[in-house]
C-alpha cells in the first residue's frame, strides 16, 4: 500500500493537532451573562441553572473583577425587576436609578475597562412578560420601539458601552443609533440580537428573571425556527441600520443559521449559547451520561467554528478557567 496523502499525520499528537487547530476559543471571544437583583450580599442560585447565580451588585462586582482576570473581556447585564414596579409602559425601565442603571455605574466604577453590555427589552419590566407594551392583547411595535430607544439612551448615560436590544420589535435598530446619536452617545455601540428565534430552550433564563410571558407566547415578533432565509434579511437590515454586531440566538441548533449570516455581514457575528442548551448539559452530566468540561468545550469550538466571534455563555467563567489551564 503506497499513499501519496496520510491525514493523520497531523493527527498523531496533542501539540501537532494544537498546531494546526483551525478554531481556537479564548476568553476574550466570551461575553459572560450576569443575572443582578436588589440587595447586598446576595447570591441566589438558578434552579434551572445549576451553578448560575442572581447577585447582588457587591458580589456581581466581585464576579466582574474575577472574569476580568480571566481574560473575559465583556459582560452582558440583566436584572430582576421587583413586581411592584412592573407595568404595560416600561416605567421603570426608564428610571436612572433603576437597579440596571446602579448595575451599569457600578460595574463601570469597578472595572472601568470591562466592556458593559446592557439588556434591551421590556419584558423584565412588563407585568404582561412581553418584549414590547400590549394593548388589546397585540404586542404593539411602534410605540415600544419609542421606550426601547429611551431606554437605550438611559444605560447609555449610565455608561454602558454597548446595548443589546433583545425584543425583536421592527425598526428598533435605527430608533436606537439616532436616540443614542441625538443624545451625544455616538461611541455606544448596539449589538443586535438580529436572529432570535421563538424557542423553547428559553426557559431556565425566564426563571432566572421571572419573564414569562403572562400570555400566549412570543411567535408574533421572535422567529420562526423552521425559517433560514429570513435570518439573512433580518441581519442585514440591522447592519444598515446601525448595528455594530449581530447575534444569532439560540446557538447550538442554529449552526447552520450563524454560518449563513457569518458569511452575509461585515460587521462581527455573535452567537447566545442559551440557558436551555447550558441546562441540557449539565443535566447530562450530573447524570453520568457525557463529560461535562468536553461537552461544554466542544459545544463552544462548534459555535465559534460555525461563525460567531463572540459568543454569550453562562459557561463563560469555567471555560475560561479551563482555557487558562486553572
Amino acid at each position: 500500500m503506497h499513499l501519496i496523502r496520510r491525514n493523520r499525520i497531523l493527527r498523531v499528537s496533542p501539540a501537532m493537532r494544537q498546531m494546526v487547530a483551525e478554531t481556537t476559543l479564548r476568553p476574550a471571544d466570551l461575553i459572560a451573562p450576569l443575572f443582578i437583583i436588589e440587595g447586598k450580599g446576595e447570591k441566589e442560585e438558578i434552579s434551572s441553572m445549576p451553578g448560575y447565580y442572581r447577585m447582588s451588585i457587591d458580589n456581581t462586582i466581585a464576579e466582574v473583577k474575577a472574569m476580568w482576570g480571566m481574560g473575559i473581556r465583556s459582560v452582558l447585564l440583566f436584572i430582576k425587576c421587583a413586581d411592584e414596579a412592573k407595568d404595560n409602559k416600561g416605567t421603570e425601565a426608564l428610571n436612572p436609578d433603576g437597579l440596571m442603571q446602579r448595575s451599569i455605574k457600578a460595574v463601570k466604577d469597578a472595572c472601568p475597562e470591562m466592556v458593559v453590555m446592557t439588556d434591551v427589552a421590556l419584558d423584565p419590566f412588563s407585568i404582561y412578560g412581553h418584549d414590547g407594551i400590549v394593548a388589546d392583547n397585540e404586542i404593539v411595535n411602534d410605540a415600544t420601539v419609542e421606550v426601547l430607544a429611551q431606554m437605550s439612551v438611559s444605560h447609555a448615560a449610565a455608561g454602558a458601552d454597548m446595548v443589546a436590544p433583545s425584543d425583536m420589535m421592527d425598526g428598533r435598530i435605527l430608533a436606537i443609533r439616532e436616540a443614542l446619536e441625538q443624545a451625544g452617545y455616538a461611541k455606544t455601540g448596539i449589538m443586535a440580537y438580529s436572529a432570535k428565534y421563538a424557542s423553547c430552550f428559553y426557559g431556565p433564563f425566564r426563571d432566572a428573571l421571572d419573564s414569562a410571558p403572562g400570555f400566549g407566547d412570543k411567535k408574533t415578533y421572535q422567529m420562526d425556527y423552521a425559517n433560514r432565509i429570513e435570518a439573512v434579511k433580518e441581519a442585514v437590515m440591522d447592519v444598515e441600520e446601525g448595528a455594530d454586531i449581530v447575534m444569532v440566538k439560540p446557538a447550538m441548533a442554529y449552526l447552520d443559521i450563524i454560518r449563513e449570516v457569518r458569511n452575509s455581514v461585515d460587521v462581527p457575528v455573535s452567537a447566545y449559547h442559551v440557558s436551555g442548551e447550558y441546562a441540557m448539559i449539565k443535566a447530562a452530566a450530573k447524570m453520568g451520561w457525557l463529560d461535562e468540561q468536553k461537552a461544554m468545550m466542544e459545544s463552544l469550538t462548534s459555535i465559534k467554528r460555525a461563525g460567531a466571534g463572540l459568543i454569550a455563555t453562562y459557561y463563560a467563567r469555567e471555560a475560561a478557567q479551563l482555557i487558562n489551564g486553572q
